[in-house]
């Protein structure tokens, strides 16, 4: 199980962006996260860019894992389904849930997504 942004687990730097000339000032070697944009997708897409991407529905999720994301990040309620459907299509990408605190880990691995991200990175 993944798990990022807790603070005895090394885990990579997030910045979260909210158009591609934020990338600019970003750090390498960082993964960028961003609300569902098909366009900053294609950007990060066509130029070898680690990202993870928070989506809405099932279609994004189809979206995302096509356009290489790294992380997935689904609404609560729609986080088995998009696992189920990335276990079936053998996603690239992994499918993370937010959390607020270390409590809802084990809820979390018996669900078996494959991993989780503290709400605190996504500030």
């Amino acid at each position: 199980m993944i798990i990022i942004g807790d603070k005895h687990i090394p885990s990579p730097t997030i910045n979260k962006i909210y158009k591609i000339e934020d990338i600019k000032s970003t750090q390498p070697n960082s993964i960028v996260l961003f609300e569902f944009d098909k366009d900053i997708m294609s950007y990060c897409y066509k130029n070898n860019i680690e990202y993870g991407v928070i989506i809405k529905n099932i279609t994004d999720s189809l979206y995302a894992n096509n356009l290489n994301a790294k992380y997935i990040l689904p609404p609560k309620d729609l986080l088995k389904e998009i696992q189920n459907i990335a276990e079936n299509y053998l996603f690239d990408s992994k499918i993370l849930a937010t959390i607020e605190n270390i409590n809802s880990i084990e809820d979390i691995a018996l669900k078996g997504i494959d991993g989780v991200i503290f709400n605190r990175v996504l500030l």
